[in-house]
């Protein structure tokens, strides 16, 4: 699995046609807080457990329909979550992974806010909320 920024992310989904950008998050982050624009939600864990998503691999193979090889771009609130959907889909066989580090909002500042420091919107890239 690769590692990029937000940035970086970014102009890779605009080179790579065929890549899918996956947000892990969940069903209330996603749609209240906002997601990048052309985002896919699949949440990697969900409320009101926060259970790992049993159908998660799944679930991105059917969106994916090409046995692993599609480019896939994972991003999270942070990066923590996307890593760990990331090693989940390279242990079923998807061979090109990429996790957002910073993830959608981004570290926590001093005072512990998010969006601040670094993060997809931070770093003003196309975002919608529903």
């Amino acid at each position: 699995m690769k590692h990029i920024s937000p940035t970086e992310a970014h102009a890779l989904l605009q080179t790579t046609p065929d890549a899918l950008l996956i947000d892990v998050r969940s069903e209330i982050e996603y749609l209240f807080v906002g997601h990048p624009v052309g985002a896919i939600h699949v949440s990697w864990n969900d409320g009101p457990d926060w259970e790992v998503n049993p159908n998660f691999v799944g679930e991105v193979k059917k969106l994916a329909g090409n046995g692993g090889q599609r480019p896939i771009v994972l991003i999270c609130r942070s990066g923590n979550r996307s890593e760990l959907a990331g090693q989940a889909l390279i242990a079923a066989g998807f061979s090109t992974v990429y996790n957002v580090v910073h993830g959608f909002e981004g570290e926590l500042d001093a005072q512990h806010h998010r969006n601040a420091l670094n993060g997809w919107r931070h770093d003003g890239l196309p975002w919608q909320q529903c």
